[in-house]
């Protein structure tokens, strides 16, 4: 008889989120999380063996989760993970009434991140950013992407995708790289965005010979990046075997969310002022949509993401924290809860974003994101009776146990 390394017995419910690893869940199938009550799981050689009720199997280990509920660990699709340095005089601005683009116009934002950045050593980056990820893993993220951006230049977005690769070696949370040099328009350039755009696209072939990203980015937005310079980068990058991602339609709508169906990327990011007619497109062109509802709770603005309309329109949805130094949260658990408060999707859509398609939205879903046979075993046990506790108990930590790979990694609440 097989024997396990690791079975958890008795949890009151078991999300499987299973049957998606094709495509991504979509309209009616975002509220299906594959649910058995009352259920084990185990786990040999870092993947799932077994998924059901009452295993009847030996294993070195076996945890009881009665009273507590299992599912996929979480998948962070949109981070900003690398970064020195922090803003918080911006909140004070923003009480005060200023815009992100007129806080951005004064020397904060992403420039004044940018500044901080370029100054600091890859050892502090990698200092800063494994603090966040070692939160990140209390709160059950297993998986995430990390951005370039803060850099802007060749040498110093070169040094971020590199403090990328060296925290993917050495830290358990898996990191998906994405190369997003142009996140703003850098003081050198100010009066020369082409040239801007030209040097990022002449760094597209040594990021690709090199593996250091998987995923190209561009910010469209006003006073950044036009459409035609989004054109330009993201026509470039998939050519040089980059996936394409876009920020799209967060402040202003400049079409990006058309470019994104147009060029088939594989997300189109932020989405807070997209028409219907554009999400129609991106359902068709199956354009994942990545809504971030942390960035309008951060910058205190009323118009979020119509999460119910693009479902209504056909798109995939993901969620994502968009952890940087403007919206600084390494907690998923906060996101399915502002997800549901002000999205108006349902817990079940909220888990679906946060696991199953956001892994596809990363390209692994063949990977993560669901709890099925031959799998890998990136789990989350948390100490709630039902997943409908995940949104409604908001600001404490759920999480009580994170397996990743098969290892136990947080158990009790605890960094092991």
């Amino acid at each position: 008889m097989t024997k396990a390394d690791l079975i958890l017995k008795n949890a009151n419910q078991l999300l499987t989120l299973a049957g998606a690893n094709d495509k991504p869940r979509i309209g009616t199938g975002m509220s299906d999380l594959g649910v058995i009550e009352v259920a084990d799981i185990a786990i040999k050689d870092g993947q799932v063996l077994e998924v059901g009720k009452d295993i009847q199997m030996e294993a070195d280990q076996i945890i009881d989760c009665t009273g507590k509920i299992i599912m996929p660990g979480f998948v962070d699709p949109h981070t900003h993970l690398i970064f020195a340095g922090s803003r918080e005089n911006e909140l004070g601005m923003k009480l005060k009434g200023m815009s992100y683009l007129q806080i951005l116009a004064a020397g904060g934002g992403i420039q004044r991140s940018m500044g901080a950045t370029r100054e600091a050593s890859r050892a502090q980056l990698i200092t800063e950013a494994k603090k966040r990820l070692d939160r990140m893993l209390l709160f059950g993220t297993t998986t995430m992407e990390a951005k370039s951006g803060y850099g802007l230049d060749r040498d110093n977005e070169l040094k971020i995708l590199d403090v990328i690769k060296v925290l993917n070696e050495i830290h358990p949370i898996d990191l998906v790289p994405t190369f997003l040099g142009a996140h703003a328009i850098p003081p050198e350039f100010k009066d020369d965005p082409d040239g801007f755009i030209d040097l990022m696209i002449s760094m597209l072939p040594e990021l690709a010979e090199k593996k250091l990203a998987e995923f190209c980015d561009i910010f469209c937005e006003r006073n950044v990046f036009t459409k035609a310079h989004s054109f330009k980068l993201l026509t470039e990058a998939k050519r040089n075997g980059l996936g394409l991602k876009i920020h799209a339609d967060e402040i202003e709508n400049l079409g990006g969310s058309d470019l994104a169906a147009e060029l088939g990327a594989i997300t189109a990011e932020h989405l807070a002022v997209t028409t219907d007619e554009q999400m129609k497109k991106m359902g068709d062109a199956g354009v994942i949509g990545v809504l971030l509802p942390g960035t309008p709770y951060a910058l205190m603005e009323k118009h979020y993401p119509r999460a119910r309309a693009m479902i209504d329109n056909g798109m995939a949805l993901a969620l994502a924290t968009d952890l940087n130094p403007n919206c600084w949260t390494e907690s998923m658990q906060f996101i399915i809860s502002l997800a549901c408060y002000n999205l108006k999707m349902t817990p079940e859509e909220a888990i679906v974003a946060a696991t199953i398609n956001a892994a596809h939205a990363i390209n692994r879903a063949a990977d993560i994101g669901s709890l099925e046979i031959g799998k890998k075993a990136d789990l989350i046990v948390l100490d709630i009776p039902n997943y409908e506790h995940l949104p409604y108990h908001f600001g404490v930590n759920h999480v009580e146990t994170v397996v990743k790979n098969g290892k136990i990694l947080v158990y009790d609440s605890r960094r092991l």
